[in-house]
């Protein structure tokens, strides 16, 4: 019977050892064998340790690395664009450059015919020769006329006294030819009366002929000494009346000459108006002479030109002929989400990488805009209906290449680049 036992189980033991040793071992150990395994092999498990730790470590230093910075790729080459326009009108005789040439500032990119700008520059200046003149001549005149009006105020009262004098004399004179008249008057009179008396006493024969005959030569003397007395007194009166006609002439004269400084400041006046149209002339000679040096459009600013004007156009003043682009003053307008500005400031260091070819500048930040670039935007968003949806808008910020950088020119306006902007 144990024997039967035996035989019956060996077949079962004979099964199982022939099973493969590769499936044994698929079988799961269980965690009393596996903290053996363990025990066994420590270096396996400081190995996990370690593998762990470093795995930390690297986490915490990648963390720390990528919270230092903000970056972004809505990021582009900015800078100024220098539109050159000419400021008169003409025909376009020489064109100096070429597109995308390199100019200094001041160097002459286009030239406009200056013939009829240098005619007008003759034209004003042949006026200002003119109205220089005519004003000196009349700056001359006016000391001259104020001289004359001042020797005419001073004769004309002169005048004024003179005659005032004359007629004082005239008068003394016809007052006293008047008295002689009277007294010849009173002389005739007597002797008119002697000669009745003595042709009385001569008839009477009471006194001689002789007598008689010298009382009339007496009586006809007296008669011809009241005619020349009357004569004088005449010729008196009459130089009175000149004396007096001679004070009417002078005082009308003297009243003339008190018009003197009214023409004095008459011909100061024309001379200061000559004065000021040769200053108009001098004015108009300087703007003819601008005129004739607009005629050479001049670069503003040195960097690349952009060109759009051909020998032959009639530019007209405004009209864009070329374009500046000083690629020495060149910066960076990042467009930063609003989340990512929070300890962003001026000053900070900033790497700029850019897409043409992969160098990356150093710079600075050295703005953050006032406005998010929506807002500034042609069609500004409108959040006010009632279905708001919040979207992150993003603002611009300027960042500044340091000095050298850009030295060989390898920026340029509009380029796509993806800068940083380290925080820490």
């Amino acid at each position: 019977m144990a024997q039967k036992t035996e035989l019956d189980a060996s077949p079962a033991a004979a099964v199982e050892n022939s099973v493969a040793p590769e499936t044994r071992s698929a079988e799961p150990p269980s965690p009393n064998r596996a903290s053996g395994y363990l025990r066994e092999r420590p270096n396996t498990r400081f190995f996990l340790i370690g593998a762990v730790l470093v795995l930390l470590v690297a986490g915490f230093f990648a963390w720390r690395y990528f919270s230092s910075y903000e970056s972004t790729d809505d990021a582009q080459v900015d800078g100024h664009v220098m539109p050159v326009s000419a400021r008169i009108s003409g025909y376009v005789s020489k064109v100096n450059v070429g597109d995308n040439q390199y100019v200094q500032s001041g160097a002459t990119l286009v030239e406009v015919d200056p013939r009829d700008y240098q005619v007008a520059v003759d034209q004003a200046r042949a006026n200002v020769g003119d109205a220089q003149a005519t004003a000196q001549s009349l700056n001359i005149d006016v000391p001259v006329t104020s001289v004359n009006t001042s020797s005419q105020v001073s004769s004309s009262e002169a005048d004024v006294s003179n005659t005032q004098a004359g007629i004082a004399a005239a008068q003394q004179q016809f007052d006293a030819a008047q008295a002689q008249l009277l007294q010849a008057q009173a002389n005739d009179v007597k002797a008119q009366n002697d000669l009745v008396r003595y042709k009385q006493l001569v008839d009477k024969q009471e006194i001689s002929q002789q007598q008689y005959d010298q009382a009339v030569a007496a009586a006809a003397a007296n008669a011809a000494g009241v005619a020349a007395a009357k004569a004088s007194a005449a010729a008196a009166a009459q130089q009175v009346t000149q004396a007096r006609g001679r004070l009417t002439q002078a005082q009308a004269n003297w009243r003339s000459s008190q018009t003197g400084p009214s023409q004095v400041a008459s011909m100061r006046a024309r001379a200061n108006s000559a004065d000021a149209a040769a200053k108009a002339k001098q004015a108009a000679l300087e703007q003819a002479e601008l005129n004739l040096q607009y005629t050479k459009i001049i670069a503003p600013a040195t960097g690349v030109v952009i060109k759009n004007v051909e020998v032959g156009m009639n530019v007209q003043p405004g009209q864009q002929l070329a374009t500046v682009v000083p690629l020495d003053d060149v910066w960076i307008t990042a467009n930063f989400k609003e989340t990512q500005l929070k300890n962003m400031h001026s000053g900070q260091r900033a790497e700029i990488k850019a897409d043409s070819n992969g160098r990356v500048y150093k710079g600075r930040v050295d703005s953050i805009s006032g406005s998010s670039g929506a807002r500034l935007s042609l069609l500004p968003p409108e959040n006010a209906t009632g279905n708001y949806v919040k979207v992150v808008q993003r603002v611009p910020v300027k960042i500044v290449l340091d000095p050298g950088q850009n030295a060989d020119h390898s920026l340029r306006i509009g380029m796509s680049v993806e800068p940083k902007v380290f925080l820490k």
